[in-house]
């Protein structure tokens, strides 16, 4: 509607510019129209932001995704205090999450492809850091290691079946390997698996 509206313009000042109009009254005239005609906006792509910490909290909440036939649940237990580092991940976004954890951080361990559920809760062990499995330094990871297993696991069917968690990254970006976690949404699916959030890392 806008571009019809100045070209309506555009032909309206013309004809009413008769002939004899200096060259500088038709100059002003041109720069008048110009001034008239919008200008398009620049497209940015849409980005998720990074979820900010909790007001008042020292922690800020996680989720980890891993192939089980990868590198499982057990696997992390099986690393002990010293946790492991998790390397591997390509994605700018998952990587930006990695890079705003702190140590001390919670997260959930969550199974993809076989299993897809929440299995255990781990912590960040290890400030981001260069990813040693690449000379690129664009990629940064942490190290985070086993806390505590979910009682009950909770699955993404789970999830998805709970109104409250509708709009948990688990369900919004399926495919982003290190997702952040509200704290409500920590709360919830904490009780969901049969644990109570305010005992957990103490």
């Amino acid at each position: 509607m806008a571009s019809k509206s100045v070209t309506a313009a555009r032909k309206t000042t013309m004809a009413r510019t008769p002939a004899s109009v200096k060259p500088a009254a038709k100059k002003a005239a041109t720069k008048k129209l110009a001034a008239k005609k919008p200008t398009a906006k620049k497209k940015t792509a849409a980005t998720k932001t990074v979820s900010p910490r909790p007001t008042g909290s020292k922690r800020a909440y996680w989720l980890f995704k891993s192939e089980p036939d990868k590198f499982s649940w057990d696997d992390l237990k099986a690393k002990g205090k010293t946790g492991e580092e998790w390397d591997g991940v390509r994605n700018y976004l998952a990587r930006n999450n990695m890079r705003a954890m702190q140590i001390g951080d919670l997260s959930f361990f969550y199974h993809s492809n076989a299993g897809k559920d929440i299995v255990g809760i781990a912590e960040v062990c290890a400030l981001a850091h260069s990813d040693s499995t690449t000379d690129d330094e664009r990629w940064e990871c942490v190290d985070i290691r086993a806390v505590c297993e979910m009682p009950k696991p909770v699955t993404l069917a789970d999830v998805k079946a709970t109104a409250k968690l509708a709009d948990m990254a688990l369900v919004t970006s399926m495919r982003l390997s290190v997702q952040p976690v509200t704290e409500d949404e920590w709360k919830l699916v904490c009780k969901m698996g049969g644990l109570e959030a305010k005992s957990i890392g103490k």
